[in-house]
């Protein structure tokens, strides 16, 4: 194997009451795909903000094409050469396409900037990367999916030598996914070194030339490509082994109460007469393909989209339901995919976001929020959600994504809501966090809670769910009991009802 062209050692980082890092070690290969795996808070996240220059280290070297670098900023490690890919987007809504990507590196005609210019090296960059989009659309207007491929174009037109991907394909479409993988390969082949960052172990059996494991800020170590085996690297991640649990026992419903009863549920955009029951104590699952309409069902039962026509039983009495707000009155709580714009307030701590919608619990009679009680609540989830924070009083937006996604999760279990609706629920959570939250679906089940769970990852519909309702174009092309299910059904529903249009 060539000589590294990175090589991070004794790298230590800490923050006010956490230590993120300690003496860790990691080195990248031309034209290898090193995966960096570890739970939520292993530091994988904060290793790679110093190296692309975002935080400065405490300790330890940073060797770039065998010289020692001082790593100032964002700007200097990209001339380098280092360029990373963020797993949450940070794009410019009003702005183009190829503004976007070339922002501060704009073709100049004289003294001013030259769209025509900017627009047709956009145009190139995008097709050499077989991304399909006009680079004069404002990427507010993007679906997440598209704003993702911006991303990452704008990375690759840095002419990266090492490429940092943080959960990369976290919101795209199994097309672009593919698509990415092609990337990829084409990037190996000009010798650029790649970082990625996954918690999707069929990513990392495609994609792995090595894998280096973090823990609790440590480095644990690495293995090749001819050492690695899944359950060895999650007990590298997690310190121990995973049962990764069975599917759920068939179970008939026939006594069971309807608690929620969705009929013709439609709207001017997406839905066609969405039909569906959900039993107490159920995991009902919803899955499809992206835009399918799963989430838009989700909301438009919880009144955050307005429905055209349709009716929405709770209990089995009807339920007018017009804002969020009316759902959370009925016993339902809504767990968004986007957690960062509409499920936390990052500037508020972790006991402000657990109790968030229970405020009327914690008031007392002038109205100020019963501190104590609320904390010591919001400490008995954080105990039984495993959430890595210092204390309860952290802000939220310095926790991991992982970590960030319990937080949102343990507001709804606080406020005891009879029906949930989880959105994506493990999306960015490693593996280890994954089946705590499976078990924990599966024991608010037993007592008697119900769930939706809308995920993109089949094998967890099929991990959790008793049955799933699966979409295309906007309406259920079929429901499968859990003991009848495989990928291979559910994909011919979600794809018969492409095929149809």
């Amino acid at each position: 194997m060539s000589d590294p062209i990175l090589r991070m050692e004794g790298i230590s980082k800490g923050f006010p009451g956490v230590q993120a890092l300690q003496d860790v070690h990691l080195e990248v290969h031309p034209g290898e795909v090193l995966v960096l795996v570890g739970e939520n808070g292993a530091g994988k996240s904060t290793l790679m903000k110093i190296l692309s220059g975002i935080y400065t280290r405490d300790a330890g070297t940073i060797t770039f094409e065998g010289e020692q670098v001082e790593l100032t900023g964002p700007l200097q490690a990209q001339q380098l050469g280092i360029t990373i890919i963020h797993q949450e987007l940070n794009m410019m809504p009003d702005l183009t396409v190829a503004q976007n990507i070339y922002i501060g590196r704009e073709p100049k005609t004289g003294p001013f900037l030259s769209e025509r210019a900017l627009n047709r090296r956009t145009e190139e960059l995008l097709q050499r990367l077989d991304i399909k989009l006009d680079p004069r659309r404002k990427v507010g207007d993007l679906t997440v999916a598209e704003q993702q491929m911006v991303e990452i174009a704008k990375a690759l037109s840095f002419n990266a030598k090492v490429l940092i991907m943080d959960e990369p394909t976290s919101a795209l479409t199994d097309a672009e996914v593919e698509t990415l993988f092609v990337l990829i390969e084409q990037l190996k082949q000009r010798g650029t070194g790649i970082v990625y960052i996954s918690h999707r172990m069929d990513e990392l059996r495609r994609l792995a030339d090595r894998v280096s494991v973090l823990r609790d800020g440590a480095y644990i170590g690495s293995l090749e490509k001819s050492e690695i085996s899944i359950p060895r690297i999650i007990e590298m991640m997690v310190g121990r082994a995973i049962d990764e649990g069975t599917r759920p026992e068939a179970r008939e419903h026939a006594g069971d109460p309807v608690v929620l009863d969705v009929q013709g549920l439609s709207t001017k955009t997406l839905l066609k007469d969405v039909s569906f029951q959900l039993h107490k104590g159920e995991i009902l699952g919803f899955a499809g393909l992206m835009g399918a309409g799963r989430t838009e069902t989700a909301r438009a039962i919880i009144g955050a989209d307005r429905k055209d026509a349709g009716t929405i039983n709770v209990g089995g009495k009807p339920a007018r339901i017009r804002q969020p707000e009316d759902a959370v009155k009925r016993g339902i709580g809504y767990l968004s995919e986007d957690r960062k714009l509409l499920g936390l307030m990052l500037e508020q701590d972790v006991t402000f976001n657990t109790v968030l919608a229970s405020l009327d619990s914690y008031a007392n009679a002038i109205g100020w929020m019963g501190d104590r009680k609320a904390k010591n609540q919001t400490k008995d989830y954080v105990q039984q959600l495993r959430v890595k924070t210092p204390s309860v009083n952290q802000i939220v937006k310095l926790l991991s994504g992982g970590n960030q996604q319990k937080v949102v999760i343990a507001r709804w279990l606080m406020r005891d809501c009879d029906i949930l609706i989880f959105d994506e629920p493990t999306r960015g959570i490693d593996v280890g966090a994954k089946e705590e939250i499976y078990r924990l679906m599966q024991q608010l089940a037993a007592s008697g809670k119900s769930i939706i769970v809308i995920s993109s990852e089949l094998p967890e519909i099929l991990r959790v769910a008793n049955r799933i309702a699966v979409f295309a174009n906007g309406r259920i092309t079929g429901t499968l009991r859990n003991e009848e299910a495989s990928q291979e059904k559910i994909m011919q529903l979600a794809a018969h009802g492409e095929e149809e249009e």
